[in-house]
């Protein structure tokens, strides 16, 4: 414990954090009848509006909150937010959902930045803040939970997040910071690390029509670590008493190397044993260190008062760890995106290319499993551990001892981390762009997007407007991906190496009108999207707003939502572990589909086969006829789109003078054609009355994970509250609850995207930003309840989260300087977000901030 407070001690006189504001300290005072009603989103309907009465779910985070927040960064702080979940793959790498169905790679939700999305193309998902603003240049955030398409296409069903950015226009001046943090606290695996993280803003204003801004930001540290050793097949040798750490063949979920396509079952002395390579642990195999660098160019034009033209460059080189269906470091891993926007009251054009490229990244589970292979083939290692088994159980071994000796003999010689040998294997493999025998990950893909949208209503149809009362908003947009066939994760279908084109072009159409001296709004709006591949896709969205008064507000929606297939899901064509991952579309996995047998019967015709010769004494022949009707062929076919309707009530009332806020909603939804993945295998060869022979052998049929959809129609509600209470004297309390449920599925054909979603979710804060003069704190409580995550990287509990968070925030007005020390999970509970995921442990920090105006 003595160590905990040296290093806070260390962080609180050694940590400078500048910050150069632009804008003039903001009062401290919390007033909710200057501020809630004051604030305007544009989110929820793609025009400014109040957030009391937008009419769906909204979730801000403004300034004043972020700099209450006890989190170190903006980005962190979301996840404080009402119905938000957070999954942390990483340090640098943290992906958000809401409304359940999550995942690492979270295609579902759409992450803008200033209306532009900020994705990875080949995933078709945000590489964590890559691309986000600096905590600088961070105006505010605005969160839709649940589906958003009927607006923006895209792949919003599950919500939203668009984060905007300060106008150098309205906050010019240089911005410096410098952020340092320790984490590894009392860790068993690795000593305390420090993390750094620099930025600097400068913005300024040419004359009265021209302005631009700079920020980079830089990220230095020690990611956390994966490090769960549970064991994800226990029960492959309980016929013969194995179980726990004497089984031959178990899997643990952070040991790589170690998983089903690195398993036998050997015959040994007339029985059957599943016996697994030994693998890696992945802080062994995998570099921790966090090394990130983000930035951006804004220039903007005043065309005239009314007019802007403006451009955008971001991009971001990245060395941390990255997580989907296995977990890959990302080494000079670097994404770009320009931009340009044309903006007027009532016309927004924008444009603007994204491209990527993975540098020198490498899949980790790949790197354990082909350094094993590397100096040992699976056929020599199976057969030493054969040999010395059985003249070990010969020589009157106990089962246990000759199971172990066995294996310590089969893996003599093997590169132990650390070693000149192991870092050149290391090295080897990691520019070896196959994953049957090495771990490259090398992709290079580009996204284009042009969008407009009109009004015109606002300005050309003005007489329109005032005779119906109807307002109109319209827009188009188009996007096209474009990925270069890098022969392992892509291949061009047709043969060539020309590069894979994959695009969609949609528009929308929006009515409101209001009625009753504006206390009820309606609106209604429809969308179209057309994918080359699939046939246009109909999204309809329908709204009502009541307000009685301007402290009461109902609202009422229904809405479809929709996601095609990602680049990834459609195209992929990935060798991973002896086994190929390969896109939905007809003409990547055609005759795939047909001609498979699912994997799950196969792992349990092998299981009964395996059981009828170790416990009911029949031949290997005699089991594979007796068993052969467990197999079962595939009978899912090509991809199609997804879909999600949705319906949602919600409720935003002050009270007590204004002085408690209150939103609750409640939401159910029912999802269609959900895209999954199935396992398939095929036998190598064609002989129908051998079949059951060959499934029977592992090394006599080839292995599938097909892009699919799931026949089963899922339904899902939940529900979410939100406090926020000024209680005096600047004190404010803030609250929130979210409820989330599976409610049923209607068929269960066991394909359906999992749930991976806590019941509960809540967040409970205290904070006051004049606590003595200019000195101010917070305090924050996190309750996430226990829940199943289902994945094909891992399936098991995540347990429950309680982690408290506090900082502490004193201002200068002169120099504009802010300093502030904090700390997140400060009881040092490591808890994981995701099975598989890392440990996240405690998290000082301390900083300075500056501010110099123009």
């Amino acid at each position: 414990m003595m160590r905990n407070f040296t290093f806070f001690f260390l962080l609180i006189t050694g940590s400078v954090q500048a910050q150069i504001r632009t804008d003039s300290l903001i009062s401290p005072a919390d007033s909710l009848r200057k501020i809630q009603l004051a604030e305007i989103v544009i989110t929820a309907s793609r025009i400014p509006e109040s957030i009391l009465k937008s009419p769906v779910s909204i979730e801000l985070l403004n300034a004043q909150q972020i700099r209450m927040s006890a989190q170190p960064s903006y980005f962190d702080a979301i996840e404080n937010l009402k119905g938000v979940q957070l999954l942390t793959s990483s340090l640098g790498f943290k992906v958000y959902n809401t409304r359940g169905f999550a995942n690492p790679t979270n295609v579902r939700f759409v992450q803008l930045v200033d209306g532009m999305d900020n994705q990875a193309p080949h995933i078709g998902a945000p590489i964590g803040n890559a691309l986000a603003p600096s905590d600088l240049d961070i105006l505010r955030v605005e969160i839709v939970p649940g589906a958003a398409s009927a607006l923006y296409g895209l792949n919003a069903l599950n919500g939203l997040a668009q984060l905007i950015t300060k106008d150098p226009f309205t906050s010019p001046g240089l911005s410096v910071s410098q952020k340092t943090g320790v984490n590894h606290i009392n860790e068993s695996l690795v000593s305390e690390k420090l993390y750094s993280e620099t930025s600097l803003r400068y913005a300024r204003t040419i004359g009265s029509r021209l302005a631009f801004k700079v920020n980079v930001t830089y990220q230095r540290g020690y990611d956390w670590i994966a490090r769960d050793v549970s064991d994800l097949n226990p029960l492959a040798n309980t016929a013969l008493g194995l179980v726990g750490s004497d089984n031959p063949g178990r899997d643990q979920v952070n040991t790589y190397g170690d998983e089903s396509a690195n398993r036998r079952t050997l015959t040994i002395g007339g029985k059957r044993y599943v016996v697994s390579r030994t693998g890696y642990p992945e802080n062994q195999t995998a570099d921790l260190r966090l090394n990130n660098v983000r930035g951006d160019l804004g220039l903007s034009w005043h065309i005239r008062p009314n007019l802007t033209l403006s451009y955008r460059y971001k991009g971001a080189i990245l060395d941390n760890v990255y997580q989907r269906t296995n977990r890959f470091r990302l080494e000079n891993y670097r994404l770009d995106q320009h931009g340009f926007t044309l903006e007027s009251p009532s016309v927004h054009i924008r444009a603007y290319r994204t491209s990527e490229n993975t540098g020198d990244s490498y899949n980790i589970r790949s790197m354990a499993e082909n350094i094993d292979r590397s100096f040992k083939s699976d056929n020599q290692w199976f057969s030493d551990f054969t040999r010395q088994f059985t003249t070990s159980s010969q020589a009157g071994l106990p089962l246990n001892s000759a199971l172990k000796e066995a294996r310590s003999t089969a893996d003599q010689g093997r590169p132990q981390p650390g070693t000149v040998a192991f870092d050149a294997q290391v090295a080897r493999l990691r520019d070896i762009n196959n994953w049957d025998s090495g771990a490259a990950l090398r992709v290079r893909s580009w996204m284009y997007h042009a969008e407009g949208q009109l009004e015109p209503t606002r300005i050309l149809w003005n007489d329109f407007r005032h005779k119906t009362g109807i307002d109109l908003l319209a827009g188009f947009d188009y996007r096209q991906y474009v990925i270069f066939p890098d022969g392992n994760y892509f291949i061009n279908p047709d043969g060539t190496e020309t590069n894979l084109i994959y695009g969609k072009g949609g528009g929308f159409i929006q009515a409101s009108r209001s009625f009753f001296r504006d206390r009820l709004k309606l609106a209604g709006s429809l969308r179209v999207d057309k994918n080359r591949y699939f046939n246009a896709r109909l999204n309809p969205r329908l709204s009502a707003v009541y307000s009685p008064t301007d402290q009461h507000n109902f609202r009422l929606s229904y809405q479809t939502g929709y996601r095609f297939p990602s680049l990834f899901e459609a195209f992929s064509n990935v060798n991973s572990g002896g086994v190929k991952r390969v896109g939905g579309l007809r003409i990547m996995s055609q005759g795939i589909f047909e001609q498979s047998y699912f994997r799950t019967s196969i792992d349990a015709f092998q299981a009964a086969i395996n059981s009828d010769v170790n416990t009911n004494k029949l031949t290997s022949d005699q089991a594979i006829q007796k068993n052969k009707g467990l197999l079962r062929p595939n009978t899912y076919s090509y991809i199609k789109p997804e879909q999600v309707n949705s319906i949602e009530l919600g409720y935003k009332w002050l009270f007590f003078t204004r002085k408690l806020y209150v939103d609750v909603d409640f939401y159910y939804n029912v999802y269609r054609n959900f895209i999954a993945q199935v396992e398939a295998n095929i036998p190598k060869r064609g002989n129908s009355d051998s079949l059951a022979y060959y499934l029977s052998d592992r090394n006599q049929q080839d292995r599938y994970r097909l892009w699919t959809n799931s026949k089963t129609r899922v339904f899902n509600y939940g529900s979410s509250l939100g406090l926020r209470y000024s209680a005096g004297r600047n004190w404010v309390l803030t609250g929130n609850a979210s409820l989330a449920r599976l409610d049923r599925t209607d068929q269960g054909d066991g394909l359906e995207e999992a749930f991976n979603t806590p019941k509960w979710i809540t967040n409970i804060g205290i904070a006051n930003p004049t606590l003595w003069h200019n000195l101010g704190g917070s305090v924050h409580y996190k309750y996430q309840s226990a829940f199943l995550w289902q994945s094909s990287l891992a399936t098991g509990v995540v347990p429950a989260i309680h982690s408290f968070d506090a900082q502490l925030t004193y201002l200068l007005p002169s120099p504009a300087l802010t300093i502030k020390l904090g700390g997140t999970n400060l009881l040092n509970r490591a808890y994981t977000t995701f099975a598989a995921g890392p440990a996240v442990g405690s998290f000082f920090y301390a900083s300075v901030m500056l501010s110099i105006p123009e």
